[in-house]
């Protein structure tokens, strides 16, 4: 079993000896145990609250083994609005709620959330269910909270 227990930077032409796909969800935990789509088990030894970002670098206890972090792809919520004002609106909205939100200029997205998809529909945001890598924004202070 690889223990991981230091994060280096995101760097694609490092070379790795395996990458870990990860849920947004999975990427806050900071120790885990993780089993590789090979089988290889792996356990996560970070400092508490350390978030893990697509392409970020993880690297064993012996320095010896390098792993690379993939955002997996996970069934979404993209929203879509027909104005900027009106996206503003929604990411004001969803942040009111505390969910995890991944922003950009162009669409949100969210959890799959039958309540929040209702709420942004009657509000006039266009929505579209999705299986896809889901990166949301790691907050003011730099953790994320999973509900």
């Amino acid at each position: 079993m690889l223990t991981l227990t230091q994060l280096k930077p995101a760097n694609p032409d490092v070379a790795v000896t395996l990458t870990l796909a990860l849920t947004a969800e999975e990427r806050t935990r900071s120790r885990h145990r993780f089993e590789t789509e090979d089988g290889e088990v792996v356990f996560l030894r970070l400092p508490r609250g350390t978030v893990l970002r697509d392409g970020d670098i993880l690297l064993d206890e012996t320095n010896d083994t390098l792993i690379r972090i993939a955002a997996k792809l996970e069934p979404v919520l993209t929203v879509v609005a027909s104005t900027p004002l009106l996206l503003m609106r929604a990411a004001y909205h969803l942040g009111n709620r505390h969910v995890p939100v991944e922003i950009t200029s162009t669409y949100l997205r969210i959890s799959p959330d039958e309540v929040l998809r209702s709420m942004l529909e009657h509000m006039g945001l266009a929505i579209t269910a999705e299986i896809l890598p889901f990166q949301p924004e790691l907050g003011a202070y730099g953790h994320y909270h999973a509900h």
